[in-house]
């Protein structure tokens, strides 16, 4: 698969635990993770619930600092940056795809991405020229409740993108999507991240998309070992 990047780096996780509680009470989240994404590739990570996935995802984007080791987006040691620093990182680097969408009810499809280019306030896409990509641009003047849930996927995709991040993370895309939808949003993301060339995870329990991600990892009991 021919793949275009940037001089990105994307996501380097280094020797990461995250432990929660106190004492006999301690949960390991994350038990020791090491995981690489380059810029241009998808990523799946598969796993029974509370194995760790969204935990995983928490960390890689700094919503939750690692108890211990690293994690890093183009370099940049998360766990080394003060408050401000790191939102301001979040805000420019890392584009997060829900899994209901979470598109603003009254905001159109354009509106909901010239939002994200107010807030980023940097280099940001052309939006019209984003929902295209997506496929979305004869739906751009309607409003998440005007769409089907593939539909608003797409546009979360397109949101997530608008900011020109290093790294997206996307949980449970295709949750409540047939299996279709489901594969069109996960091909979409495919293209996305190689055209594109972002460093992409994605949490999920349909194992009936993986074969558009070029890799597939599996967390078990907060450790992350090669799919089967």
């Amino acid at each position: 698969m021919t793949t275009t990047t940037t001089a990105t780096t994307g996501l380097a996780l280094s020797d990461a635990s995250l432990s929660f509680g106190d004492g006999d009470s301690t949960v390991d989240a994350l038990d020791k993770v090491d995981l690489t994404v380059p810029a241009g590739e998808l990523v799946a990570i598969v796993g029974p619930s509370g194995a760790g996935k969204s935990s995983l995802l928490a960390v890689a984007g700094g919503l939750t600092m690692p108890s211990s080791g690293t994690v890093s987006v183009d370099g940049i040691d998360l766990t080394a940056l003060g408050r401000r620093a790191l939102t301001a990182l979040r805000r420019e680097r890392i584009g997060f795809v829900f899994q209901a969408g979470n598109l603003l009810p009254a905001l159109t499809a354009r509106d909901q991405l010239l939002l994200v280019g107010k807030i980023t306030g940097g280099d940001v896409r052309n939006p019209d020229e984003l929902l295209e990509s997506v496929g979305m641009s004869h739906r751009a003047d309607r409003r998440p409740g005007q769409l089907s849930g593939g539909e608003r996927q797409r546009v979360g995709i397109a949101r997530a993108l608008m900011g020109r991040p290093s790294l997206l993370l996307v949980d449970e895309p295709t949750a409540a999507l047939d299996r279709k939808r489901s594969h069109e949003v996960v091909e979409l993301l495919a293209k996305e991240t190689h055209e594109v060339g972002v460093a992409t995870i994605m949490v999920t329990h349909d194992h009936d998309v993986l074969q558009h991600c070029d890799r597939v990892l599996e967390m078990v009991d907060g450790k992350l070992r090669p799919h089967d």
